[in-house]
């Protein structure tokens, strides 16, 4: 089930992430490449145990990372579990 935009602002505006285009996102910023590198595979398994897979993006000492369920068309529970879940990775 999709969640009203209110709800889901509600739930990760304390985390920093932000809500747009049916996709909640946010960057994170690391000191070196291979902090980044290292998160995202810290990540790989929690999505995978998840069963909710991010799109994320490797820069150069940034990592973005944008979730929404690609079967229902935006965000749902699974989504901010997600989100909340990688916050307590960082």
């Amino acid at each position: 089930m999709l969640l009203h935009p209110d709800e889901i602002s509600k739930s990760i505006s304390n985390y920093g992430w932000n809500f747009h285009n049916n996709k909640i996102n946010k960057v994170f910023t690391f000191e070196k490449y291979l902090d980044g590198v290292n998160f995202i595979n810290e990540i790989a398994p929690l999505a995978e145990r998840l069963n909710h897979h991010p799109d994320i993006k490797l820069g150069y000492c940034k990592v973005e990372i944008d979730i929404s369920s690609h079967d229902m068309g935006g965000v749902t529970t699974k989504c901010i579990n997600l989100a909340t879940s990688i916050e307590s990775i960082k």
